[in-house]
């Protein structure tokens, strides 16, 4: 079982940055990132297979967000830039086993506590 847990959300202003880190410890294939924002599902903002080989992006965060991993630091990172108010959501990280192509996250069995994200207009 991987152990994951997220850091650097906090509340920001429409048009800024933030960068989510995710410590994990034991061994995962593919990681992402989720969110969920009030009153709507859990869905798919990122996912990466290791070694940056493949990485998949939400339509709603594509040239905005880039998802990086630093496997000598056992950390995942989430870079957030242009961020917008629609992005107010819990942000999770997740990890498989397994090689996974699809932003379901069914398919993602670890996954951590959540760090809060708020943009402001």
């Amino acid at each position: 079982q991987v152990q994951l847990v997220e850091s650097g959300g906090g509340s920001v202003q429409a048009g800024g940055s933030l960068r989510l880190s995710c410590a994990f410890s034991g061994y995962s294939y593919s990681m992402g990132w989720f969110r969920r924002a009030p009153g709507k599902e859990r869905e798919g903002v990122a996912v990466m297979t290791p070694f940056g080989g493949r990485t998949y992006y939400a339509d709603s965060v594509k040239g905005r967000f880039t998802i990086s991993r630093d496997n000598a630091r056992n950390t995942l990172y989430l870079q957030m830039n242009s961020l917008k108010p629609e992005d107010t959501a819990m942000y999770y990280c997740a990890a498989s086993a397994n090689r996974i192509t699809t932003m379901d996250p069914t398919y993602f069995g670890d996954w951590g506590q959540g760090t809060q994200v708020t943009v402001s207009s």
